[in-house]
Order: structure tokens, then C-alpha cells, then sequence
């Protein structure tokens, strides 16, 4: 028989529910760079680097886990829209490829760099509201 040298640490606790948070709001207001919770503060100090807390409400953004994700899904908005606009026009035109990669390369690159950053406000918003990682205040380990 197995026994325990502490008390199981119950989790979430019965006693409290947790509000439920509105993810589109998050989402919506982390896309625009600004707080999940309070909608006025900025999530980010830089391009890509989010800040420490917000400087309205103070809601700390240190364990967010925006890692990949952000990059993975620009890679598939961009994609679905350069894609189909390069079958067509190939389908249709027939450009030389040296204008055609003079035009989509650069295309490409800045609607990446223009939607890197509201989309990974919006997925640090997506973890907000789920209370993911970080975000749960009721979570023992945080």
C-alpha cells in the first residue's frame, strides 16, 4: 500500500469558480497589441517580445507559451492568399518567373512581418481567456 507524505494538492478548487472569459474580446484585443484583461494596456514592449505585466491593470504575461504557433498560422493565412493569387495569375498570364518572384517574395515577406505580431497577441489573448499556462490564478504551482 502506497502512502502519501503530504496532502493531494486538489485542483481547481471546489470553492471557486473561475469566471468565464469572452475569447473573441481576447483575442480581438490581443490581435491590436493590447491586453487581454483590460483592453488598454500594451502586451508588447517589442516587435515580438511581450511585456512583463501590463501597465494598466498589471496582469502579468511571463507565462504566456506563444512559441510557434504564431508563425505556423501566418505561414497559413499568407500561404492561402499568395497561393491562389500565383496559380491565377500563372494560369492566366504566364509572367516570367524572375517578375513573378520579384513580386511574391517581397509580398510574402512583408504580409508575414506585418501579421506575425497581432497574431501572437492574439493566441497570448486565446491563452488569457482559456486560462492556459500562466493565466490560471487558481492554479497550486503559480
Amino acid at each position: 500500500m502506497t502512502t502519501l507524505s503530504r496532502e493531494p494538492i486538489v485542483w481547481p478548487p471546489q470553492s471557486a469558480p473561475s469566471q468565464q472569459r469572452n475569447v473573441w474580446q481576447a483575442m480581438w484585443r490581443g490581435f491590436r497589441g493590447r491586453c487581454p484583461n483590460c483592453g488598454e494596456g500594451r502586451i508588447f514592449r517589442a516587435f515580438l517580445k511581450t511585456a512583463d505585466s501590463c501597465d494598466r491593470c498589471g496582469q502579468d504575461f511571463t507565462g504566456h507559451r506563444a512559441d510557434d504557433l504564431p508563425a505556423y498560422l501566418v505561414i497559413v493565412i499568407v500561404g492561402h492568399i499568395v497561393v491562389p493569387i500565383a496559380l491565377s495569375i500563372e494560369t492566366h498570364y504566364a509572367p516570367p518567373v524572375e517578375l513573378q518572384l520579384a513580386i511574391y517574395l517581397p509580398f510574402t515577406l512583408l504580409a508575414s512581418l506585418l501579421l506575425l505580431q497581432p497574431v501572437k497577441g492574439a493566441v497570448v489573448g486565446l491563452q488569457w481567456a482559456f486560462r492556459m499556462h500562466g493565466f490560471d490564478e487558481t492554479n497550486p504551482d503559480h
